[in-house]
């Protein structure tokens, strides 16, 4: 047998090390040695070759916008929206795609290989609907762009959003979205919720909510969304995103809430850079920050997976489209710093945001899409400590970015001459039985 690529001495996850082989666009084989030519082949010697990173929430029409027209002073969410509200009538397609495209060879760079990006829909001419749809043909031979019908100003509280929403979904939008906490009242919000979620059941789409992004205790529509996915039959093709709230609700009122979200196979998607940065921002001390109760939904079969959110938009901004900077602050936020929990932590921004998108072929076995990215870490834990530089990446059976080891020298006595980052972590009884 022939590859087109073959990728040897390749450290999984799970600790083996195997060949890999890939034909055209797909894995045709994975074994702890091949013997067989390959018209291209890269030598891991034993680093972490995992699955592409999977950034499951994102804003695309906003990345790379910072200061424009003016930066957020309060850093608060509301002011963010307000700023993107005297932007959006600046917008160019011409911007925007640019823009999206930049974004998108930053992310190929972080082997980031999918992406589900909100759009917002309340601008009347969908001038970033179609941008970004245009983007997402651009770069569908390296990025699987999903794109949610985003109705950032509010799908009752601005008054052709619901009008703008439909027609976005009608020219291809794979996902409907909303932003409940945003209208005028909480019956309004709860109202958007069932609405939104009936039109995605009449189309066969996907749901995926911006659902009480707030500090507000009080705010239930999480509940909402939970109840219209048992409803419709929506489990497994519904998530919730920030949840923001819950880090502030009564412990009593979360113990009921949370296995309602597990019962309605509702997914969890935080986003830990943002929301400790934009939440909290009324509290003087003791300072909230937001994000939402990670531990306890897994522990109650809740699936969760990390997302960025934003990188250098009116609501960020720092950010580099690096998914293990993202997992790295939310081990952190979360307390989740155990082996079994930090090796978590790298499926969320991978495994489990892919399940979240419902991404066909993701993986590394036979027969899955081939793609792949080679870490300079020996796993998981130690990926997400380094931040490990991506040696390869591998899109479609391609390799589409690489970027060579670095080498540190240097010059102290009675030292080594070279700085060794590595670190191997010990196996624990802990991680051993899964705790």
């Amino acid at each position: 047998m022939t590859f087109d690529l073959l990728v040897r001495n390749a450290r999984l996850a799970d600790g083996r090390t195997v060949d890999i082989g890939i034909a055209g666009d797909r894995i045709t084989a994975c074994e702890r040695t091949i013997a067989a030519e390959a018209g291209e082949t890269i030598d891991a010697a034993g680093s972490l070759v995992s699955p592409p990173f999977v950034d499951p929430h994102f804003h695309m029409d906003a990345t790379l916008s910072f200061g424009q027209p003016r930066v957020n002073r309060s850093g608060t969410l509301l002011e963010g929206i307000e700023l993107w509200g005297e932007l959006k009538p600046l917008l160019t397609h011409e911007a925007v795609v640019d823009r999206a495209l930049a974004y998108c060879d930053w992310a190929v760079s972080m082997g980031l290989l999918a992406i589900r990006s909100h759009v917002d829909t309340c601008d009347d001419r969908l001038l970033a609907v179609d941008a970004l749809l245009e983007v997402r043909e651009k770069v569908a031979p390296y990025i699987d762009l999903q794109l949610v019908a985003f109705p950032q100003d509010g799908f009752y509280r601005s008054a052709t959003a619901r009008d703008n929403t439909i027609r976005a979904l009608d020219r291809g939008v794979d996902v409907v979205g909303g932003i409940p906490h945003f209208e005028r009242t909480m019956a309004d919000g709860r109202r958007s919720v069932t609405e939104l979620c009936e039109i995605a059941a009449d189309r066969g789409l996907p749901v995926d909510m911006h659902c009480d992004e707030t500090d507000d205790p009080m705010s239930r529509h999480v509940e909402q969304l939970a109840f219209e996915a048992q409803r419709l039959g929506l489990q497994g093709r519904v998530a919730g995103s920030h949840l923001t709230s819950m880090h502030s609700m009564e412990n009593y009122y979360v113990s009921k809430l949370l296995p309602l979200i597990a019962e309605a196979g509702v997914s969890a998607i935080p986003n830990p850079l943002i929301n400790i940065v934009i939440q909290g921002r009324h509290d003087t001390y003791p300072k909230r920050r937001g994000m939402t109760r990670v531990p306890e939904m897994l522990d109650h079969g809740i699936r969760v997976g990390f997302g960025q959110d934003c990188v250098l938009d009116p609501w960020y901004s720092l950010g580099t489209a690096d998914m293990l900077d993202v997992a790295f602050m939310g081990l952190h936020v979360a307390q989740m710093t155990s082996p079994h929990d930090m090796r978590r932590c790298f499926d969320m921004v991978t495994k489990e945001s892919a399940a979240i998108l419902g991404l066909e072929g993701y993986g590394l076995d036979v027969g899955c899409k081939a793609n792949l990215v080679v870490l300079d870490a020996g796993d998981p834990i130690e990926a997400i400590r380094l931040r490990a530089d991506r040696l390869f990446v591998v899109a479609n059976g391609r390799i589409v970015a690489r970027c060579a080891r670095r080498d540190t020298a240097l010059a102290l006595p009675g030292r080594p001459a070279r700085v060794d980052r590595r670190f191997k972590t010990p196996q624990t009884n802990d991680e051993e039985n899964g705790a």
